[in-house]
C-alpha cells in the first residue's frame, strides 16, 4: 500500500499544474492533501478529474479560502471522521480521520504559529491535545498520522537552524518539544527513522529562489505507531515533484 501526503497550497492553484499526471504517476492507493484553502464542495469539485479512481473526503475552514485537508482513498473507508471533537480545535478543517481494516490514517494540517509567534501558545495547546487524540484513537488499532506538522524537529532538518532557532514559527523549543512528546509517546518518525543522517527537505519559500538553492525545511511527516514499523517498505522526500511550495512524501506498506 503506498500512501502520499502534500501540502498542495490551494487544491484549485494545484490542479491547473500538472497535478492529475503527478498523481497518476505517483499512483497512490491514499493521498492525502493539506492547505486546500477551499470549502468542501470546492475542493470535490477540483478533483473531479480524479473522482472515478478515489472516494474523496475533505474538510474545511469555516473561513474561506484557508487551511483544509482532503482524503483520496481507492478503497473505501470502513468510517470516516473530521476534527478531532474539540471546539477550539475544530473550525480550520485541519484533521481528517480515516478508519481502514488494520489502521487509522490520520490527514492532519497543524497549525503555524505565525508571525511573531502570534499563536504560539494555540499551538503548544493543540500539539497537546492532538497526541491525546491520537492515544485515544491507538487503543483501538495502530494509527498513521501524516501531513504538513509545521516544525522542523532537529537542526539537521532545516537549513538555517541557528539563525531561525526560537525566532521563526517551526523551529521554536516548544514546537520541538511538542514533535518529541509525540514520539516520547510510542509514535516513529518514519524518514528519519530510516534516514537518520540523510539532508532532506519538504518545504521552500516561494521567496529569494530556495527551491533552486535548496534552502528549505521538513515538515512534512509520517509518523506511525510503532506496531507498524516492520511493516514499511520505503519512505521518500520527492522533492522533484513541482507544483507547490511543498513537495510530497510517501510511504510504502506491506499489510
Amino acid at each position: 500500500m503506498k500512501i502520499v501526503t502534500w501540502n498542495v497550497n490551494g487544491i484549485r492553484a494545484v490542479v491547473k499544474k500538472d497535478f492529475f499526471e503527478t498523481v497518476k504517476n505517483l499512483n497512490p492507493d491514499i493521498l492525502c492533501l493539506q492547505e486546500t484553502k477551499a470549502q468542501v464542495d470546492e475542493t470535490k469539485e477540483a478533483l473531479s478529474g480524479v473522482a472515478d479512481d478515489f472516494n474523496i473526503v475533505a474538510n474545511a475552514a469555516e473561513q474561506k479560502g484557508y487551511s483544509g485537508t482532503a482524503t483520496l482513498s481507492k478503497t473505501e473507508a470502513v468510517h470516516t471522521s473530521e476534527d478531532m471533537g474539540k471546539e477550539e480545535h475544530d473550525k480550520e478543517g485541519r484533521v481528517i480521520c480515516t478508519e481502514f481494516e488494520h489502521f487509522f490514517l490520520v490527514n492532519v494540517y497543524v497549525p503555524n504559529s505565525g508571525q511573531n509567534l502570534v499563536r504560539l501558545d494555540y499551538r503548544e495547546t493543540w500539539d497537546l491535545d492532538f497526541l491525546a487524540y491520537l492515544k485515544d484513537l491507538e487503543k483501538k488499532k495502530p494509527v498513521i498520522v501524516c501531513g504538513d506538522m509545521n516544525v522542523a524537529h532537529q537542526a539537521i532538518d532545516l537549513k538555517n537552524d541557528k539563525s531561525n532557532y526560537n525566532k521563526t514559527a517551526g523551529y521554536t523549543q516548544k514546537e520541538i518539544d511538542g514533535m518529541t512528546r509525540f514520539l516520547e509517546n510510542g509514535f516513529v518518525d518514519t524518514f528519519r527513522h530510516f534516514h537518520p543522517d540523510e539532508v532532506a527537505y519538504t518545504y521552500w519559500s516561494y521567496r529569494f529562489s530556495a527551491r533552486k538553492k535548496n534552502i528549505g525545511w521538513r515538515l512534512d511527516y509520517f509518523l506511525i505507531s510503532e506496531s507498524l514499523l516492520d511493516k514499511v517498505e520505503k519512505i521518500e522526500i520527492l522533492s522533484d515533484i513541482m507544483g507547490s511550495d511543498h513537495c510530497p512524501v510517501a510511504l510504502t506498506l506491506t499489510l
